[in-house]
Parts: C-alpha cells; sequence; structure tokens
C-alpha cells in the first residue's frame, strides 16, 4: 500500500505584505542563500525572487513619485567662555541616520565622498 497526497487549490497560503517584506529583507542580508530562505518559509525560490522583483520596482516608482525627506538636526555651536573661546572643541561634521546606521563624515570633505557615501546608503535601504 502506498500513501498519496492529494493538494486542493483551496489550501493556498497567503502572505501579507508585511510577511512578504520580512522574506525578501532576510534574503538581502550578507551572505544569505534565497533557495535555503524560501525552503524555511516553505516557499519556493522563484516566489522569492518575484517578491524581490515585486520590491525593486515598487521602491523605484514611490521613488520617482514623492521625494524622500530626512530631517536635519542642526546642533548650534556650544556657548563662549569669558575668554571669547568655545567650551569645547568640536569639528564641523555631517552626520547621516538611515536604517538604524548613523555614518559621520569629517570637516572637509570633497563633495565627491559626500555624494559616494550618500548613494552607498540609498542602494542599501
Amino acid at each position: 500500500m502506498r500513501r498519496i497526497e492529494v493538494i486542493t487549490g483551496g489550501d493556498r497560503r497567503r502572505w501579507t505584505v508585511d510577511e512578504k517584506a520580512r522574506i525578501v529583507a532576510e534574503t538581502l542580508g550578507p551572505g544569505a542563500v534565497v533557495s535555503v530562505i524560501a525552503r524555511r518559509h516553505g516557499l519556493r525560490p522563484q516566489q522569492v525572487f518575484a517578491w524581490r522583483r515585486e520590491a525593486r520596482k515598487r521602491t523605484a516608482f514611490s521613488a520617482d513619485l514623492s521625494p524622500g525627506f530626512v530631517p536635519a538636526v542642526v546642533d548650534l555651536p556650544e556657548p563662549l567662555t569669558a575668554k571669547g573661546s568655545p567650551r569645547r572643541a568640536a569639528a564641523a561634521a555631517i552626520e547621516l541616520e538611515i536604517a538604524g546606521v548613523t555614518v559621520r563624515i569629517g570637516n572637509g570633505a570633497r563633495a565627491s565622498t559626500v555624494t559616494a557615501v550618500i548613494r552607498a546608503l540609498k542602494k542599501f535601504t
């Protein structure tokens, strides 16, 4: 006697947008293997690759429609002491925080360096 499993179309799993995003984000990590991640979640790699394509299209589409704004925080200089010098010496810098990652660009950095850093951060968010 053999065992036969019959799969009907009514039991298909519906993945929420949040679940898809979480699985896609998992595949973007360093050293991630899509087929292993897909298998862990009971999916085929092709399905996960399709979700990744959809996410890229959605991101590119939404970026074209509305620019992303990031709040800027400006630190005011320290008040001067009685001798007319600042209380502490601080180098001017640009500080970017994107997706929990903080990058500081020191005073005197070339514009091309600043541009490269911003592009690299945008690429991975």
